[in-house]
């Protein structure tokens, strides 16, 4: 089922797109019991007959959901509408780093760092701090 703005998916009412990567797409909505913007990802409907994609989407939002801290964003849910599986989570305004690079000089556009500063220092700091909530709040196997 293809999403387009002011559709209704339960509790929720698509605003406008996001993005699109590997696992999906993500769009803006209005969670409007809460009357809040929230940001959802949605698994493509040809992945969620496919039980292993369908599982990775689970873990990924158990997974964040799992971690506090300013650099990830908060987890609300995970559901399905119409056989249609989405994340809830946080929506953050701001900027697309990659986009916003890119205008500067196309050169620049697969380092989101150089929006800002010529050095990579201060995402990797905000990045690293995040990595480190995430694996000092489970222990790792090999």
């Amino acid at each position: 089922m293809p999403l387009s703005v002011g559709d209704r998916l339960g509790a929720y009412e698509i605003l406008a797109p996001i993005g699109k990567g590997g696992m999906g797409e993500v769009w803006k909505a209005r969670e409007m019991g809460l009357d809040r913007e929230v940001a959802l990802k949605f698994l493509p409907p040809e992945f969620s007959s496919d039980g292993e994609r369908l599982e990775r989407f689970v873990r990924e939002a158990r997974a964040a959901s799992a971690l506090n801290h300013p650099n990830v964003v908060t987890i609300y849910e995970i559901n399905s509408h119409a056989g249609i599986y989405f994340i809830a989570m946080e929506y953050i305004r701001g900027r697309n780093c990659l986009k916003s690079s890119a205008k500067a000089s196309p050169f620049l556009s697969r380092r989101p760092w150089a929006m800002r500063s010529r050095s990579p220092t201060p995402w990797a700091r905000l990045i690293a701090r995040a990595l480190f909530t995430a694996t000092s709040s489970r222990p790792i196997s090999c």
